[in-house]
């Protein structure tokens, strides 16, 4: 049978029940080309740039980005970005072809500490579904860091963690024009190292403010706790969870509240003892 066929809603329901299985997808992509759009819709749900040599690999298999699996992506992870950016120069807007990605992870690798100066600029509106969005970093300046979460109108969830190790910012302008503030309503993750500030003062700045529903903090200086109670603070009025960690000269403190939003009011504040 060198062209089985089945009903679509029957070969859909099959290979959905597939999603989670890679090699069985990329068997049902042999069996028959009517097969391969449904089976690539979960092959390519979760792209993983982990480095240039990967990113090389994709552009070679997909050498035309419009008819590139890309628009099955919803999750995208780049331990590339400067890669990204230079492939997405010279190809006039590549990394548009991700137009439907939901969650998006970024990270400055070892490799990436080597790399004079790394642009998330490409990234700026390139998905309008766009609502995770995790920067993991040593050396990204401030100002790349928020022009990109400006960029993002429907952010919700938002994990930063080692920001501050770079204290001065790049050329890039601060503050881009916004035309709607990030909603800002669903979880932030904020890891701090070595007495940070500017992270949570730009958080603190952002218009609108912030709505989180759900907060996990951690830091390791005693200074910056005046900074996670200014945001637990602000996000009082939609607060619902709460988990701080706060690591000073060795000793290790926790703070873990999970309580209903009715139980929180307004101006709610915390502290942590060493």
């Amino acid at each position: 049978m060198s062209n089985p066929y089945l009903m679509p809603e029957i070969l859909d329901y099959i290979i959905d029940l597939l999603r989670d299985e890679p090699k069985a997808l990329k068997e049902c992509c042999l069996v028959s080309k009517s097969w391969v759009p449904r089976a690539r819709k979960h092959l390519f749900a979760d792209v993983k740039f982990h480095s240039a040599a990967n990113l090389e690999s994709w552009k070679k298999t997909f050498p035309d980005p419009a008819n590139s699996p890309a628009y099955h992506t919803h999750a995208l992870f780049v331990g590339c970005p400067q890669a990204v950016a230079d492939v997405d120069a010279e190809e006039g807007g590549w990394i548009q072809s991700f137009s439907r990605i939901e969650r998006l992870r970024v990270s400055c690798n070892r490799t990436s500490l080597n790399t004079i100066k790394i642009s998330l600029v490409p990234f700026h509106k390139f998905s309008s579904s766009l609502k995770s969005l995790h920067v993991t970093s040593l050396i990204l300046p401030h100002s790349q860091i928020f022009n990109l979460i400006h960029s993002l109108p429907l952010l919700e969830d938002l994990t930063l963690i080692g920001h501050d190790m770079s204290a001065t910012d790049d050329d890039e302008p601060h503050g881009l024009p916004i035309a709607v503030p990030p909603a800002l309503t669903g979880t932030i993750e904020l890891v701090l190292y070595q007495g940070m500030v500017n992270t949570p003062r730009r958080l603190l700045d952002l218009p609108k403010g912030l709505h989180f529903r759900k907060l996990n903090l951690s830091w390791r200086c005693e200074g910056d706790l005046h900074w996670m109670v200014g945001l637990v603070t602000v996000c009082s009025r939609t607060l619902e969870y709460l988990d701080v960690t706060c690591e000073l000269d060795g000793a290790l403190c926790w703070l873990r509240l999970t309580s209903p939003k009715r139980r929180i009011s307004k101006g709610s504040c915390f502290s942590v003892d060493p």
